[in-house]
């Protein structure tokens, strides 16, 4: 891990103003926050925080991908949540002091702007903009918990990757070919799954003409049949 901490410029108040947890906040303000911003960079694979560490401030992904995920006992991954450019994470604990609940490492080479406890929380008390868009943020990562509680209790294996096609589908704009944004290995445990149980769910969806694949790009054939499949 690289660390840097240089004079926000025009590019990162920028990048800044067009995040959910702080767009609309006058210049100003936004300098004020991006003179907090620490830049860390990370390669592939590599651990941001661990699941027990002290919860010392929180993250905002600049460029690539960041996993946060817990471990079972025995060994088995389940990714809670993929961050993407323009996504923070940890403010729960950052707020709160308590440690982090799950790990977070990079999936590729990534460049993340870390916002140290301390500093944050006395700016959030002269912002109440800011604590406004922060409000914001926990109601939509509620919702993102929400709807993985909902995958993994309520729905099999094929309702949660029809799901996850169609949302890939949905969030390209409504496009017919999509293209799996995580390796197989990587998309099991996002979908609380094996690579074996996956791979033969697939296969399934592609016998009984629901999808097409090639290499990492899915077409789907049936919009009707796989949002019926999501609701079984």
């Amino acid at each position: 891990m690289n660390i840097s901490h240089q004079p926000p410029d025009a590019s990162l108040l920028d990048f800044l103003s067009q995040t959910m947890i702080f767009q609309d906040l006058p210049i100003e303000q936004l300098t004020e926050v991006a003179n907090l911003a620490i830049d860390r960079s990370y390669t592939k694979g590599e651990i941001i925080f661990h699941q027990g560490d002290p919860g010392i401030g929180f993250f905002v992904v600049r460029s690539g991908r960041v996993k946060v995920y817990k471990l079972s006992g025995d060994g088995k991954e389940q990714i809670l949540h993929v961050f993407a450019g323009g996504d923070h994470f940890a403010e729960v604990p950052a707020l709160d002091g308590q440690c982090f609940p799950a790990t977070a490492a990079a999936i590729e080479k990534s460049k993340v702007l870390f916002f140290p406890r301390q500093s944050f929380l006395q700016l959030l008390e002269q912002q109440p903009t800011l604590a406004i868009n922060l409000l914001k943020s926990f109601a939509r990562h509620l919702r993102l918990f929400s709807h993985l509680v909902d995958n993994l209790a309520l729905r099999e294996v094929p309702a949660r990757l029809a799901s996850y096609l169609l949302n890939l589908s949905e969030a390209a704009g409504n496009v017919e070919t999509v293209e799996l944004d995580l390796p197989k290995g990587q998309l099991a445990a996002r979908l609380g799954t094996v690579p074996e149980t996956l791979s033969r769910v697939f296969a399934k969806l592609k016998r009984d003409g629901l999808i097409e694949m090639d290499g990492s790009k899915v077409k789907l054939l049936d919009f009707d049949r796989l949002h019926q499949l999501t609701n079984e």
